[in-house]
C-alpha cells in the first residue's frame, strides 16, 4: 500500500514539474502518454518471466516512470525548439522533421540503459540478485515499448492535439523574455 501511495505520488510530482515547465495541462498529458507506454512492455516482460508482481516491480514500475516521460520531454522539447527558434511552423514537416532530428538521441539513452540492466538480466538466480533481476526485467521491457511506441504516438498524439498548446506557450515565453529585456534597459 505504501508503494502504491508513493508511486502515486511521484507521477503527481512529474505532472506538477511538468506542468510548470511547459504551463500546459494538454502538452503535459501528451508527455505523461509514454508511462501506460511503457508499462505495456513491463507487464509483458513479466509475464514471460517471472509471472508475480514484487516489492522490487513496483519500484521498477515508479523508476520506469521517469525514464519514459524522459523520452516526451526530449521529443517534445524539440517541436517546441524547432517552432520557437528555427522558425518552423507547426505542420506535419516539422514534427517529422523534430522526430527523425530526435531519433538517435532517443534510441542512445535507451539502449544504454538497457544496456546497463544486461548483466542483471543475465544473473537470474545468482546470490544478491534475487532483487535486481526483476528490477531490470520490468525496465528492460518498458524501455523496449516506450521507445519504440515513443517514436509512433508522440507524434501523432503532438499533430493532433498539441498546436494550440504549443502557440501559447511560445507566446508566454516571448512575453516573459520581452519582460526581462524591458527590466534590464530600466
Amino acid at each position: 500500500k505504501l508503494l502504491l501511495f508513493l508511486g502515486i505520488i511521484s507521477l503527481l510530482g512529474i505532472f506538477f514539474v511538468l506542468y510548470i515547465h511547459f504551463r500546459s495541462i494538454a502538452l503535459t498529458f501528451q508527455i505523461m502518454l509514454n508511462v501506460p507506454l511503457a508499462l505495456i512492455g513491463s507487464i509483458i516482460a513479466i509475464y514471460f518471466t517471472e509471472r508475480e508482481l514484487s516489492v522490487a516491480t513496483l519500484i521498477a514500475f515508479i523508476t520506469l516512470c521517469g525514464i519514459a516521460t524522459r523520452n516526451g520531454i526530449m521529443m517534445i522539447s524539440h517541436y517546441i525548439h524547432l517552432m520557437k527558434e528555427e522558425g518552423e511552423s507547426f505542420s506535419e514537416h516539422m514534427i517529422i522533421r523534430g522526430s527523425l532530428e530526435r531519433l538517435v538521441p532517443v534510441l542512445m539513452t535507451a539502449f544504454s540503459a538497457a544496456l546497463a540492466l544486461v548483466p542483471l538480466l543475465l544473473s537470474k538466480g545468482e546470490p544478491g540478485k534475487e532483487i535486481l533481476y526483476p528490477v531490470a526485467v520490468v525496465i528492460i521491457g518498458g524501455l523496449f515499448s516506450s521507445t519504440l511506441l515513443d517514436m509512433i504516438v508522440t507524434p501523432a498524439v503532438f499533430y493532433r492535439f498539441g498546436k494550440r498548446s504549443v502557440e501559447k506557450l511560445i507566446q508566454f515565453q516571448n512575453q516573459q523574455a520581452q519582460n526581462l529585456t524591458k527590466g534590464e534597459i530600466l
